[in-house]
C-alpha cells in the first residue's frame, strides 16, 4: 500500500529535510580559533577592490554585477528589485565588506583558496561560511533558480579530502544569513588544502548571493572548564590590593589518541593569548597578585593531539573562565554629630553597591542601608560606628570610624499654680533635677516678668498655656507647659421681671458664673435663699436680688427680679338688679385690680349689652337706660397680661 502526497507537499518535505541536513553538519567538540579567516576585509567606501589572482575566474565590477560577475560591497540596495536590500555584512559592521556573486549561466567554480591554508596533519577541522541568497521570496516565481553551493576541499594532488553540498538555498522574506559548515580531517602527511567553492545551478534567472566570513579552525574533543569545579564559569572577580587564589579545572573529552594540553591567559579579556609557561595538566592553581592591573582577564585550556599542541593552528581550545580586577576601593569618609536623646540620627555613606554598619544601634532593619539612620536615638545607641562598603566586584573596604554621642536632656519639673483673679499675679517655678542648666526660655512672652529666667512672675489676663524650653550645658533641650488659669469677677444673667397669679410659684432662673456663694434676699417665699434657681411662691408683688460672690476673692455681684402677682378674679353667675338693695349688681371680684382688662357681655343674639375698661363700677344689668329681661348672658374677660380669655355666663334674675 502506498501514500500518495499532493506533489506540492512533498516537494516542501523534502526541501526541509534537505535544508535540515545542510545545515546540521558541524563540529561537536571544541573549536580552536581561526585558522583562516576571510572576511574579504573593510573600507570606507562603498566597493572593495578586487580580489586577488587565481581566488575567483568570475569578471569583476564595482557594483551591480550581472551573470558570471562579481562585486566586493559593504551593502546592496539599489542594483535589481529581485534583490534584498542588505545595509551591511554578516557581522553587522557597516565599513565591512562581502562577495557579491552573479551566477554564470553554466554551473562553475567560482572561488578558490589554497593561499596560506596552512594546517596540521591527523587533525579534525571544521570549514564554515556564511551565505545569503540575495533573491526575494516575492520575486521567485516559476522557473527561478536558486542558490545551491557544494563545497569542495582538495588535498594538493587534488584528490578530494571533503566535500558538501548545501543543495537549494531557499529565498526568504527577509535577508538572512545562513552559516554552512562541515568537518573535515587533514590525515597523515596532510597539511595544506584547497578550498573551492561552486555554484551547481545555472545563471540568468536567479542564482545570486553574498558570501562572506569563510574560517577554517581546528575541532576536536569537548573541552569543560570550570572554577574548581567542572562546569562552573561564572565569571569572578577580585579585587586590587588583596590576592586572590584561583583553582582552574578543566575535563578533556575523548577523541585524541595522546592528547596535550596548555592553560592560556588573556589580559586584554580574550583578545590576545598567550600560554603560561609550564601549565600544561588539567588543573592550574594560581594567586591573583594584589598587584595585578585593573582589567578584564580571561583563561582557556588548549588541546591537540600530542606535539601538535606546539602549533596554534592545531589547537582546539575551551570556553575562557574571566576574572575581573577591579579597582581597590577608596575607604568612605563618614561623619557624624552628637545628638541629643530621642533625636533622630543620620550617617552617610557613598561608593558602594551594598553597605553593612558595624555599630550598638545596628539592627535588621537599618543594618544594610545606605544611609544608617535611627529615628529616635536613645542613651543605648551611643558608641562607635563604621560601614563596610562592597563596590562594584565585591570589592569590601571600611570606613573611619566615628563616636556617636547621644547627651541626656535637662530633667526639671514646673509647679502648677492655682486659679487666679483677672488683674492679679501667680509664681512660675522650674525645679531643675542637677544642676546642668544652661538657660531658660517662656513662650509667649505676655505677661511674664523674667521669660528667660527659671522664675517668673505671670499676670496674663486671660488664661494661657506657658511653655518653657529648658537647655542644658550639652545643648539639648526639653520643653514642658502649664495652664495659668485667669477667673473674671462673677456675673449673673437674670430676667428682671417675672408674672404669676396669685397662689402659683415660679422658679427664679438665675444664671450666675464664676461665683461659688449664692444669697436671695428678702427670703419670702422662696425654697431656699442659697440656690441660685429656688421656687419663688410670693402672695403679693414683690422684688427679690440675688448676691453671687467668689470664692476665691475674685469680686461679688448682685442682680433683682420683680415678681408681679396678679389676684386671682372670682366670678359670680347670678345676680338680681331689682332695687331691694340685695345683690343687685354683678360681682367679680378682684377685677379692680386689673385696670387694663376688658369686659364684654351679650345677650342669647349675640349683641352687646355691656362692655367696660377696668371694673371700677360693677354692672347693674342695665342696657340703654333700661333694666334687662330675666335670662342668660354671656362674656368675654381680657386681663390684658398675657393670659388667656375667660369666658362664660352670668344669668339676671328679677
Amino acid at each position: 500500500m502506498y501514500l500518495r502526497l499532493p506533489l506540492s507537499l512533498f516537494c516542501l518535505l523534502l526541501f526541509l529535510m534537505i535544508f535540515s541536513v545542510a545545515k546540521a553538519q558541524q563540529c561537536e567538540g571544541s573549536y580552536g580559533d581561526p585558522v583562516v579567516k576571510l572576511d574579504f576585509g573593510s573600507g570606507v567606501n562603498a566597493t572593495g577592490p578586487p580580489l586577488e589572482d587565481g581566488i575567483t575566474n568570475f569578471f569583476y565590477v564595482p557594483d551591480c554585477a550581472n551573470d558570471g560577475q562579481y562585486s566586493i560591497v559593504s551593502s546592496q540596495t539599489s542594483c535589481h528589485t529581485t534583490w534584498h536590500v542588505v545595509t551591511h555584512d554578516h557581522t553587522g559592521n557597516a565599513g565591512g565588506y562581502m562577495m557579491l556573486v552573479n551566477a554564470s549561466e553554466t554551473p562553475k567554480v567560482f572561488f578558490t583558496a589554497s593561499k596560506s591554508l596552512n594546517l596540521c596533519e591527523n587533525t579534525n577541522y571544521e570549514f564554515s561560511a556564511y551565505v545569503l541568497n540575495l533573491l526575494t521570496l516575492s520575486a521567485s516565481v516559476s522557473g527561478t533558480v536558486q542558490p545551491d553551493l557544494l563545497f569542495t576541499i582538495r588535498r594538493p594532488d587534488g584528490s578530494i579530502l571533503e566535500q558538501y553540498d548545501t543543495n537549494t538555498i531557499p529565498p526568504t522574506a527577509n535577508p538572512e544569513w545562513v552559516k554552512y559548515s562541515m568537518p573535515f580531517s587533514t590525515g597523515p602527511g596532510v597539511t595544506n588544502i584547497v578550498l573551492e567553492i561552486k555554484n551547481n545551478g545555472p545563471g540568468g534567472n536567479g542564482n545570486d548571493l553574498l558570501l562572506d566570513d569563510i574560517e577554517f579552525r581546528a575541532c576536536g574533543p569537548l573541552i569543560t572548564p570550570g572554577f574548581s569545579t567542572i562546569g562552573n564559569t561564572m565569571p569572578q572577580n577580585s579585587c586590587a590590593g588583596t590576592p586572590s587564589n584561583y583553582n582552574l579545572v578543566a575535563q578533556l573529552g575523548s577523541g585524541y589518541t595522546a592528547p596535550k594540553v596548555q592553560w592560556q591567559q588573556s589580559t586584554d579579556g580574550g583578545v590576545t593569548w598567550a600560554d603560561i609557561a609550564g601549565q600544561t595538566n588539567l588543573t592550574y592553581s594560581f594567586s591573583m597578585p594584589a598587584n595585578a592591573p585593573v582589567g578584564n582577564y580571561a583563561y582557556r585550556m588548549a588541546a591537540a593531539e600530542g606535539d601538535n599542541i606546539s602549533s596554534l593552528n592545531c589547537r582546539t581550545y575551551s570556553e575562557p573562565l574571566r576574572i575581573t580586577q577591579n579597582p581597590k576601593p577608596v575607604p568612605p569618609v563618614i561623619q557624624v554629630a552628637p545628638v541629643c536623646d530621642g533625636d533622630p540620627v543620620n550617617i552617610l555613606a557613598s561608593g558602594g553597591m551594598k553597605y553593612e554598619w558595624i555599630g550598638p544601634g545596628v539592627t535588621d532593619a537599618n543594618r544594610n542601608l545606605q544611609n544608617f539612620a535611627l529615628e529616635h536615638a536613645s542613651m543605648a545607641d551611643a558608641g562607635d560606628y563604621r560601614v563596610k562598603v562592597t563596590t562594584t566586584g565585591d570589592c569590601p573596604v571600611f570606613s573611619n570610624t566615628v563616636h556617636l554621642a547621644v547627651n541626656t536632656r535637662p530633667v526639671f519639673s514646673i509647679n502648677s499654680p492655682s486659679p487666679i483673679c483677672a488683674g492679679a499675679s501667680t509664681v512660675l517655678n522650674v525645679t531643675p533635677n542637677g544642676a546642668d542648666i544652661k538657660s531658660y526660655s517662656w513662650q509667649p512672652v505676655d505677661g511674664l516678668s523674667s521669660p528667660t529666667s527659671g522664675t517668673t512672675t505671670a499676670s496674663p489676663s486671660q488664661t494661657t498655656v506657658y511653655t518653657v524650653t529648658v537647655t542644658n550645658n550639652n545643648g539639648c533641650t526639653d520643653q514642658k507647659s502649664v495652664t495659668v488659669t485667669v477667673l473674671p469677677p462673677p456675673t449673673i444673667v437674670l430676667s428682671p421681671k417675672e408674672i404669676i397669679v396669685e397662689g402659683q410659684s415660679i422658679v427664679l432662673d438665675a444664671k450666675p458664673s464664676n461665683a461659688d456663694t449664692y444669697s436671695w434676699t428678702p427670703t419670702e417665699g422662696l425654697s431656699d435663699p442659697t440656690s441660685p434657681n429656688p421656687i419663688a411662691s410670693p402672695t403679693h408683688d414683690i422684688t427679690y436680688t440675688l448676691t453671687a460672690t467668689s470664692g476665691i476673692g475674685c469680686g461679688t455681684t448682685t442682680a433683682d427680679v420683680f415678681v408681679r402677682v396678679y389676684k386671682k378674679i372670682i366670678i359670680h353667675t347670678t345676680f338680681s338688679p331689682n332695687g331691694d338693695g340685695v345683690n343687685d349688681t354683678w360681682e367679680i371680684e378682684a377685677l379692680e385690680t386689673y385696670p387694663q382688662s376688658q369686659l364684654k357681655v351679650y345677650n342669647r343674639n349675640g349683641q352687646q349689652v355691656f362692655s367696660s375698661t377696668g371694673y371700677s363700677k360693677p354692672w347693674n344689668g342695665g342696657y340703654n337706660g333700661y333694666v334687662l329681661p330675666s335670662g342668660t348672658y354671656y362674656y368675654i374677660i381680657d386681663l390684658k397680661n398675657g393670659s388667656p380669655l375667660q369666658s362664660g355666663w352670668v344669668y339676671i334674675a328679677h
